[in-house]
């Protein structure tokens, strides 16, 4: 397993290279911006947003923070704060996802952070009474920075 600087390096690098948008901070390796666009054949079509990751010094061996800046209507993100809920972050975090960070995926798996986009998870929803059936609610996922 790299050490720790060496994984945050690489795990920028190629997020660097992707087609997502990265703003560093002071080029800090420990706190970057991501934007993105909802994915296809979703709620979230049409939809663009920024989400500020925070690495730990010890990551990958700690868990990183992961929160919408731009509001999102999603019963797996805080409504107030932007805070990601999901166990993949949370209490089944590992260092051997073989993703940079900002993805969340581990091998053969769909739990990346783009993918919960489409599915929810109800196991891990933080707010329960912000599920709504009702269609009117279609114009909030779409709120944009």
């Amino acid at each position: 397993m790299a050490l720790p600087s060496k994984r945050r390096e690489m795990d920028m690098m190629k997020l660097m290279m992707s087609d997502y948008k990265v703003d560093t901070v002071n080029d800090d390796l420990h706190m970057f911006y991501v934007t993105f666009h909802g994915p296809t054949d979703s709620l979230y079509e049409g939809g663009v947003w920024k989400i500020k990751v925070e690495l730990p010094e010890a990551y990958p061996y700690k868990s990183l923070s992961v929160g919408f800046v731009n509001k999102i209507y999603h019963p797996n993100v805080d409504e107030s704060y932007g805070a990601v809920c999901l166990d993949v972050i949370n209490q089944t975090w590992s260092p051997m996802f073989d993703r940079p960070a900002y993805e969340l995926k581990v091998k053969g798996s769909s739990h990346s952070l783009f993918f919960q986009l489409r599915y929810a998870k109800p196991e891990d929803i933080g707010a329960p009474e912000e599920i709504s059936s009702d269609d009117d609610d279609d114009d909030i996922l779409h709120e944009n920075p």
